[in-house]
């Protein structure tokens, strides 16, 4: 049973790496192909998405599991804070791209097949693997406090180059059409959402830990 459990997780992973790295590469062809600005610049642009940045932290995951789980990265990304938190800022893009952003735009073609791959095949294969095979153990209430550095520091560096460059890669956090205040009020309102997400992640957790037991 544990061998069979094993070589599915191992299957898991090479179809979550595989799938994870051709959407991050996709979108980068993309957004090249049909810059507006010098290609340096549509590359930091690239960069400063969030549901880019966490696919690539996905894709990341993913490959050190599958190749190098017995490394010193792969320790690390084995922990059940960090897959735990990983999954969390995954289903964050899910999330608000079906809720917010799939409303304001309907991309064709390629980018079509680029936008449901990074914001939803993705963020439901992780969660999956985290659901059957991640270890749930020792997680509390006190790891959702960590769990919002990796937010605070995006919206951080966002605001901060918004404001030198004036672009801003999501509408709620566009300080030139909404000005800072409104921003400011999303941004809060976003960690509200990240901390009531962590919370029922650890809540599962617990269940599922009992469930085990």
């Amino acid at each position: 049973m544990k061998e069979k459990t094993t070589k599915a997780k191992q299957i898991f992973l090479m179809i979550g790496a595989a799938i994870t790295w051709f959407a991050v590469l996709l979108q980068l062809y993309l957004i090249i192909l049909n810059r507006v600005e010098s290609v340096p610049e549509t590359i930091i642009r690239f960069f400063s998405f969030y549901t880019i940045l966490t696919n690539i932290l996905v894709a990341f995951c993913f490959t050190v599991l599958l190749l190098k789980q017995n490394s010193r990265s792969g320790i690390f990304f084995s922990q059940p804070g960090v897959l735990t938190a990983t999954t969390i800022y995954i289903t964050v893009v899910g999330v608000l791209y079906n809720l917010i952003l799939r409303q304001i735009w309907s991309p064709v073609g390629f980018q079509r097949l680029a936008d449901e791959l990074l914001h939803v095949v993705i963020p439901l294969l992780f969660i999956l693997y985290w659901y059957f095979f991640a270890p749930k153990g020792g997680l509390g209430w006190k790891n959702a406090f960590p769990w919002l550095i990796y937010p605070f520091v995006y919206a951080v560096f966002v605001l901060f180059r918004g404001a030198l460059s004036g672009f801003y890669p999501y509408p709620f956090v566009d300080a030139n059409t909404l000005g800072f205040k409104k921003v400011l009020l999303n941004s809060v309102g976003l960690f509200i959402g990240f901390f009531l997400l962590s919370l029922l992640f650890i809540v599962i957790t617990k269940a599922m830990s009992r469930t085990v037991r």
